[in-house]
Order: structure tokens, then sequence, then C-alpha cells
């Protein structure tokens, strides 16, 4: 039996920062900092707020009676950097650098590393990020939009997707390396990939204006009638980018990101959520034939997953559209915590060759 690692996993969201400590892959506690809109609104931008938020879980672990020294390695999730490689990296100074100027976008995601970076030099511990948002494995075929000034980028969610890709291959009988599944990811954004034999060929952007629309975000949207729309001058280019992501999609047609209450209202019989709702599974069923052309109809499984997959009503809707494709596997909610660990777990104990950051 090898050693026995404990590991700190921090992600940190707009509005809180989860924490959880982990004994190899078993959890051992797991919580959740809220943070509220006065406190956050103190800090010019987002990476002020990492030494904030550090001492926040310092604190929080004296209080879970967890010795902090006793941690052996800490993982945070990873952000906006540059496109690259599925895996684990070491936090270097090059990754904290790019993610404190913002270089590729500000997202509270950036946080991840730089507090596990500052955790882990205070208690003399390797940091890691594991499969951020910006993982990159797409066919260069896959990034030509039809407008040489624009590349399709992939930014999705890895962390997630990964874990489940990784859960159903084994549900399958098989290695992640082995099987081709589309995998569909159901949140505030949607993300809806082709895993090809371990990697993500093909994959909507869903953070900036691509596939189908969801909770918080418009999707993709016919560029014309956008263009026009900005030039009107009904809305500010402010507004607009806002409406992409965050106020666009079921917030923008029924007022809410709340889908319980959408739900309720679906079986309440509420016409305007009926038509909204059947129309974004309509959306997101069309990404995944999608996905299917481009794995060339050699599809193991079909892979639902995120907080939405939690509507069975949603997923039926789901499964009626695209269970003649495949067959249809189900992983309710986010096991982003617990991905973290496993991720960095396979470093530490030699599976896996941690990656360099080089920006």
């Amino acid at each position: 039996m090898g050693k026995d690692y404990k590991i700190l996993a921090i992600n940190p969201g707009s509005t809180s920062t989860k924490i959880a400590v982990f004994e190899n892959a078993k959890c051992l506690c797991t919580n959740s900092i809220s943070h509220s809109t006065d406190e956050i609104a103190k800090f010019h931008n987002i990476a002020d707020q990492y030494e904030y938020r550090a001492r926040l879980i310092e604190e929080l672990l004296d209080k879970e009676n967890v010795d902090i020294n006793s941690i052996d390695v800490v993982v945070g999730r990873g952000g906006l950097l540059k496109p690259i490689p599925s895996g684990a990296y070491k936090v270097n100074d090059k990754m904290v650098e790019e993610l404190r100027s913002a270089k590729y976008g500000e997202h509270a995601s950036n946080l991840g590393a730089m507090i596990a970076s500052k955790i882990g030099k205070d208690i003399g511990v390797e940091s890691y990020i594991v499969d951020p948002v910006v993982v990159d494995e797409m066919e260069p075929i896959a990034k030509i939009s039809g407008m040489p000034e624009i590349q399709r980028k992939s930014i999705f969610h890895a962390l997630n997707q990964k874990a489940v890709a990784r859960k159903a291959a084994g549900k399958l009988g098989k290695d992640y390396s082995e099987v081709n599944l589309i995998v569909t990811h159901l949140g505030g954004g949607v993300s809806v990939g082709a895993h090809k034999k371990g990697r993500v060929i093909d994959v909507n952007n869903a953070l900036c204006g691509d596939g189908p629309f969801s909770p918080e975000r418009s999707g993709g949207l016919p560029a014309t009638q956008l263009l026009d729309l900005l030039l009107s001058g009904q809305m500010t280019e402010k507004e607009i980018r806002k409406r992409l992501i965050g106020n666009g999609g079921i917030v923008a047609y029924l007022g809410t990101n709340d889908m319980r209450k959408v739900e309720n209202d679906v079986k309440n019989g509420d016409e305007k959520a009926i038509l909204y709702q059947e129309a974004m599974a309509y959306q997101i069923a069309k990404e995944i034939g999608s996905c299917a052309a481009v794995l060339n109809g050699e599809v193991d499984a079909i892979i639902f997953t995120g907080g939405l997959a939690y509507d069975e009503l949603f997923i039926k809707k789901l499964e009626k559209k695209v269970a003649w494709i495949s067959k249809i596997l189900v992983f309710p909610g986010e096991e982003e915590m617990e991905s973290l660990a496993c991720g960095v777990l396979r470093v530490v104990r030699g599976e896996e060759e941690p990656r360099e950051y080089t920006g």
C-alpha cells in the first residue's frame, strides 16, 4: 500500500470559495465560504482578492480542526490561460503572473492557482491546477470559423467533462482512451464536447457566444442581426456583452436563472416556460447531433452532467431527440472538487507526469 496524501482542493466562484480536504480520493470535509457583494466591491479587480480569500480558507480550516501543515499538496481550479492540453499543471510564477494581469481575461476561476500557490508556499508544499476551462484538444479543422480573422476557441467545462467521461468509460468497461463519447454539461452555461479516444476534438465555446443558449447565456446568434442591434443604439456594448454572458438565454426570456422554478412552471402548464425550455432542449440536441457527425456516428455513449441533469423531465426531452444516436448515461451535478483531487493524486502517485505551463 502506497503513501496516503492529504489534499486541499480550492474552487473559487464569483461570490463563493468552495474548499474540500481529501485523503487520497476520499473527501474528509467540504465547505463553502460566501462573499458578500459589499466585501467583493472593496477590491479593484478579481485578482486582488486572492490574499483575502486565502486568509478565509486558513481560518475555516482552523475552525474545522484541520491542521493546515498536515496538507501534502494544494490544487486549485484552473482559470483563463493560453490554450493548453488536458492534465495537471504545477503552478509557477509565469502562470500566476498571467492570471494576476488577466492576460487572457478576467474570471473568478483565475484565483484558483493564485490562492493554491500562496497557501502551498506558506506551508512548503507543491500547488497545481487540473484541466482548466482553456483545455484545447480541438482538431485544426474544428477551429476554422469561416472568417480568417476569427478562430474558434476551446473554452468549456473541461474539469467536469473529463471527470465524467472517465467514469462513463469505466461503466462501459473500457479506458477513457478507448471510447468515443459526447459529453453535455448542463449548467448556467452549456458545453457539448466530442470526446474521441481521450481527447476533446471539438466543443462549443460555452463562455463566448457559441452553441446552444442556456439558463444564462445567449449561445450562437445570427451575426448580422447582432451587429444591427449594436449599431442601432438600442443597447450599449456593455449591455450586449452582459446579455451574451449572464443575462441571456432563459434569464432574458423568463426573468430567472432558477431552473427549478422553470421546471415547476412547466409542470404547472405555463406556456412560456414550456416553449423556452423546449427550445433550449432543441438547441442542445442539435449540438449533440453535430458532435455525432464529428465522430462519424461512432458514439459509445451520450453523457448528461451538471446541475440541470437533476431535472428528469428535461433529460427525458433530450433523450427523446438523441437516444437514436447511442445509449444515454446521466451523472447529475458537478464533481469538480473530486476531479481536482483525483487529477493531482494521479501526479503525486506517479501515475501521470505533471505538465509545465510556459505561457
